[in-house]
């Protein structure tokens, strides 16, 4: 059931975690803001195959992936998930995108914040993620929340993205 309900700029939104249905809408939200910036598909969540089927994905233990509606349709998601790789206590921050009409009103925050909190209670100190110099609005948010770029990857799900970013959570 949905977790909360928000009203921004008159546009009601609502934040859930990802069902079975949903797997469809999330992986066009996803390519559509591929698409929209030109970023590269080779190598990047765009070609990987469980892009379609993230409810599935996200059955693993010790993940969780969070959708944003607006009415019934999917305009963001994020999540956290224990990539391969990743050293003990690290999670990767995952998918995190939003449709350009859900963009500046906070959803994304939200969105962030729901994973940051979700990672904290299954116990890790602390956050991955991986981007590309495309998603330059996003790299300053993340950066605007505590992320730290990082030289090298940590892990190598993505060779398609080259940049690569770590925060710590609560206490570290």
């Amino acid at each position: 059931m949905y977790t909360n309900r928000k009203y921004l700029y008159n546009m009601s939104y609502s934040i859930r975690k990802i069902q079975e249905q949903d797997n469809a809408a999330v992986a066009r939200m996803i390519r559509e803001v591929f698409e929209e910036h030109g970023a590269p598909t080779c190598g990047t969540v765009y070609s990987d195959p469980t892009t379609d089927t993230l409810f599935e994905v996200f059955q693993r233990d010790q993940s969780v992936y969070f959708v944003a509606l607006v009415g019934e349709r999917i305009v963001g998601g994020c999540g956290i998930y224990p990539t391969n790789g990743l050293p003990d206590g690290y999670a990767e921050l995952v998918k995190f995108y939003l449709s350009a009409d859900a963009r500046g009103k906070g959803i994304g925050r939200e969105l962030m914040e729901k994973s940051f909190e979700a990672a904290e209670k299954m116990g890790y100190q602390y956050l991955y993620l991986e981007s590309l110099p495309v998603f330059d609005k996003a790299v300053r948010i993340y950066e605007k929340q505590g992320f730290k770029r990082l030289e090298e990857p940590l892990s190598t799900e993505h060779p398609g993205c080259n940049l690569w970013f770590v925060k710590g959570l609560e206490g570290n």
